[in-house]
């Protein structure tokens, strides 16, 4: 039988779709998703997947219970939470108190949850670990039972969840979050409760306070692992009134002189022990922390503990500032609160955020209180109902006894006594035991205590006012209860010893050399008397060489119009007999670019000292010093000269000195560096030095004049000037040389 011809497959169809149509489809619930129910916490402090977790540790009773293994919370916590044992696992881990990331943990914990301040130290697996809710979760789901707040369904509707907690206190600033989202990011550093719990109270009571009201109450950001807070009022109050910027966090330490060693004691939450550990170490090895011998990690059952032994006779106190600069010792923590707000990312202050959470905490009181209202009504209703069977008990009973079926008995009650439904059903339950005189009397006496709590609550929804004396009676009862000293102490800035690197340079003679294929040395003196005959690659040749000290400052111009600016002390002592550093590495020259000139000045030297550059068209110039200076530690600097003219050379001028131009005629001028003009601006083109004839130029400008005794016959006392023959100018000697 002939098989059947298969037809050819048809090509997919493309289908066209404009990009905004395909972000707002496919993209943007994406992004919406990892916002609202990932990455951003809300009013409450808590992102979802920790409301969750403490939910399900709520619902198992483990606010009164014993621990229980960290694995079975977990378990249960994947019916609300499904995104993995180790998701979960590690969300519960950050709520400890072992683990040490809150000031005030969630969950009370026993075994190994590693800590926050190591990124190495592993947290115990979690069948070994025990957990269950601390005291102050009390608060957190104070009114949960009373509708204080809504539920939703889980991901499968198997059971329902709490959309916010019922925070009794601002927790949102109390805990610290972070979290990266699709286009936005939160970071919101922890404040202490006792100061939060103040500004809440203040601000209940008067809602027009501003940021600085508030940074005299809320003193600033306080850590679960202390160290010192750089106070600055401005940045502070930047923070408070946008909820934007960053503090400056310093760790605390203690010298131990019996050991002749720094013991570093608390570190900014923002960092770990491992990242100053490996800061330090590439210091050490880099030879710019030779006051140290050794340094390692201590930490151990008593906490956190990071150990410095230092050479002989070293400063503590400016080895810690020099610290400081250069490590995360010191290190900053950027703030930026985004918050939901009824499901709407905002950017708050504190003030603001205050206001949304007093907004959103009367809301959850109005509702218990409307819940307990609602109970006392329907409470109410049924003793009412119950104090008519006072009346005639004797009916009751013959009513109930006389009727022939039970579905009869709640309507001939309703009938007998004129009640209703539900207070027949009440009646009907009542056991036989109960129905007498005194049980009844003794229940309905309850009535009039309940019209008084009734009409008590009705006043107090009634009021804003006494619904916020409520607030801050609980704000009052929770500082009392869980306030605690701050742990991060504030340190003012006029306090600390600012690093200043010009103090720790070791200053002594040295002379630096500068070769024209842009090798560099340094050479100590003392080394020089060993053998000053310096090594250079083969076709190399020295074109500068100055004698100046370890604290100068160094200034390089290239072939391309530009400087580079480096201090002496940035490059190691070597023999005269080494190559040296590669400059166009070391400055990270462009390509093709090359170092033709070298000068070496003191920082502090006067800010009327110039730079003398000298042009291949017999133009020169003099540039004032300070037009080199710059604000920041840039290394670069574009147009350091003009480029209209190749450079012939370039000295610095801090006092005027005699100089001998030469041109290829073999002609020179010798003239004072007063008669070069000043100009303000580094590209400047200069003045004409030289009269030079057409096809000539300048091929060098000498300031040693021990060569050339027949100078001085060329000296000159007004420019421009044409020269004069040199007796000693020897052609094969004199190449064009760059000093």
């Amino acid at each position: 039988m002939p098989r059947k011809k298969e037809e050819p497959q048809k090509a997919a169809e493309i289908i066209e779709q404009p990009i905004t149509e395909t972000i707002i489809k496919n993209y943007m619930p994406y992004t919406m998703s990892v916002i609202v129910s990932r990455a951003i916490p809300a009013i409450d402090g808590f992102k979802p997947s920790h409301r969750k977790l403490l939910y399900t540790m709520y619902k198992m009773g483990l606010l009164h219970r014993e621990r229980v293994k960290s694995a079975t919370v977990v378990g249960e916590t994947l019916r609300l939470n499904p995104h993995g044992n180790d998701a979960v696992y590690q969300t519960l881990v950050r709520l400890t108190r072992a683990h040490e990331a809150l000031l005030h943990p969630f969950v009370d914990s026993k075994g190994s949850f590693g800590k926050h301040y190591s990124s190495d130290m592993d947290c115990a697996a979690m069948r070994y670990t025990e957990v269950k809710l601390d005291k102050i979760c009390e608060e957190i789901f104070r009114g949960i039972e009373k509708n204080a707040v809504d539920f939703v369904e889980n991901y499968d509707n198997t059971t329902v969840e709490p959309t916010l907690l019922p925070t009794a206190f601002p927790n949102v600033l109390v805990s610290p979050n972070i979290g990266v989202a699709v286009g936005m990011a939160s970071s919101i550093c922890s404040f202490n409760l006792a100061e939060v719990c103040d500004g809440a109270i203040a601000l209940l009571k008067n809602p027009n306070l501003t940021a600085e009201d508030m940074l005299d109450i809320i003193k600033a950001p306080d850590f679960s692992t202390g160290a010192f807070l750089i106070y600055d009022r401005e940045k502070l109050l930047q923070i408070y009134r946008t909820g934007q910027g960053s503090v400056r966090l310093r760790s605390r330490w203690v010298y131990d002189k019996k050991n002749n060693c720094i013991e570093i004691v608390q570190i900014p939450y923002s960092t770990t022990i491992e990242l100053i550990l490996k800061r330090i170490a590439a210091l050490v090895k880099d030879g710019k922390l030779k006051e140290i011998s050794d340094f390692r990690d201590e930490i151990d059952i008593n906490g956190f503990r990071l150990t410095i032994d230092l050479r002989r006779d070293t400063d503590p106190e400016k080895l810690m500032a020099k610290l400081f600069k250069h490590t995360p010792l010191e290190d900053s923590f950027d703030c930026n609160f985004n918050i939901l707000v009824d499901g709407v990312p905002r950017q708050m202050g504190i003030v603001e955020i205050l206001h949304e959470w007093i907004r959103f905490r009367m809301g959850c009181l109005r509702r218990e209180l409307e819940f307990e209202l609602d109970e006392l009504r329907k409470k109410l209703h049924l003793l009412l109902g119950l104090s008519k069977i006072l009346l005639d008990i004797d009916l009751a009973i013959r009513i109930i006894r006389d009727t022939k079926t039970e579905a009869e008995v709640v309507p001939n009650l309703m009938e007998g006594f004129g009640i209703d439904k539900e207070q027949a059903e009440f009646v009907a339950e009542i056991r036989l035991r109960n129905l007498n005189r005194e049980y009844i009397l003794n229940r309905t006496r309850e009535i009039e205590s309940l019209r008084n709590e009734i009409s008590e609550l009705e006043s107090i929804l009634a009021s804003e006012e006494k619904i916020k004396k409520i607030i801050i009676s609980q704000l009052l009862e929770i500082k009392k209860k869980f306030g605690q000293p701050r742990k991060t102490q504030l340190l003012m800035p006029e306090d600390i010893k600012e690093f200043d690197e010009e103090e720790y340079i070791e200053d002594y003679g040295v002379r630096v050399v500068l070769t024209r294929e842009g090798y560099f040395k340094k050479v100590t003196f003392a080394s020089l008397r060993g053998n000053d005959e310096h090594k250079l690659k083969e076709g190399d040749e020295i074109i500068a060489e100055l004698d100046t000290t370890n604290t100068a400052e160094l200034i390089f111009f290239s072939d391309k119009a530009q400087a580079y600016k480096a201090k002496a002390s940035e490059f190691e002592p070597t023999k005269a007999s080494a190559l040296g550093d590669f400059l166009p590495a070391k400055l990270g020259l462009d390509d093709g670019e090359r170092i033709i000139a070298m000068q070496a000045y003191q920082k502090d030297s006067p800010l009327d000292k110039n730079f003398v550059i000298i042009f291949e068209n017999g133009k020169g110039v003099r540039v004032p010093a300070s037009a080199y200076e710059t604000k920041s530690n840039r290394r670069k600097l574009t147009g350091a000269y003009s480029d209209a003219s190749p450079v012939v050379a370039i000295y610095y001028e801090d006092e005027p000195f005699d100089l001998l131009l030469i041109s290829s005629q073999k002609k020179g001028i010798l003239i004072n560096t007063e008669l070069i003009p000043q100009k303000s601006t580094r590209t400047s083109v200069g003045v004409q030095l030289f009269t030079l004839r057409s096809g000539h130029k300048l091929i060098a400008a000498v300031r040693d004049l021990s060569s050339y005794p027949s100078a001085e016959k060329c000296r000159k006392r007004k420019i421009p000037a044409a020269g004069v023959a040199i007796d000693e100018l020897d052609a094969e000697k004199q190449q064009i040389k760059l000093n």
